[in-house]
């Protein structure tokens, strides 16, 4: 019998490490696109400054000199951009009841330690966001 293949969590053949924070929240999918990809929602995930032209090669900057590209946007389900060495994704979808699920994906980073400092900033991200959407609410 072969034995299986160790992998570390957040480890991937094709992406690297990587690692995701969701929540549920009780806004609707379209109130946390509308917030999640709007100036405010940009700067909380993105960076101060942050804001992205909506189509595939456009280049954007953070007002601390962050530089990336748009690698794909789907207006009310995801974009996806480079950060870095690095890709970002955040998402959303429906999750029935009037609510919907935020995802914020990161992968192709350098080791175990970028992952665990990146959980807990997409964990903090992820706060301000549900407390500025229910503040909006």
């Amino acid at each position: 019998m072969i034995p299986m293949a160790t992998r570390s969590t957040g480890l991937t053949k094709d992406a690297g490490w990587q690692v995701g924070v969701s929540r549920t929240l009780p806004q609707s999918p379209s109130a946390v696109w509308e917030f999640i990809s709007g100036p405010r929602g940009l700067e909380l995930w993105l960076g101060a400054g942050a804001r992205l032209a909506p189509e595939r090669g456009a280049a954007y900057e953070t007002d601390s000199g962050a530089t990336g590209e748009v690698r794909g946007y789907r207006p009310g389900d995801r974009i996806r951009v480079t950060y870095g060495e690095t890709t970002v994704q955040v998402a959303v979808s429906a999750a029935g009841g009037g609510r919907s699920v935020l995802v914020f994906h990161q992968e192709r980073m350098a080791g175990p330690e970028e992952r665990e400092h990146q959980r807990g900033h997409w964990q903090h991200v992820m706060d301000q966001v549900a407390e500025a959407l229910d503040q909006l609410a």
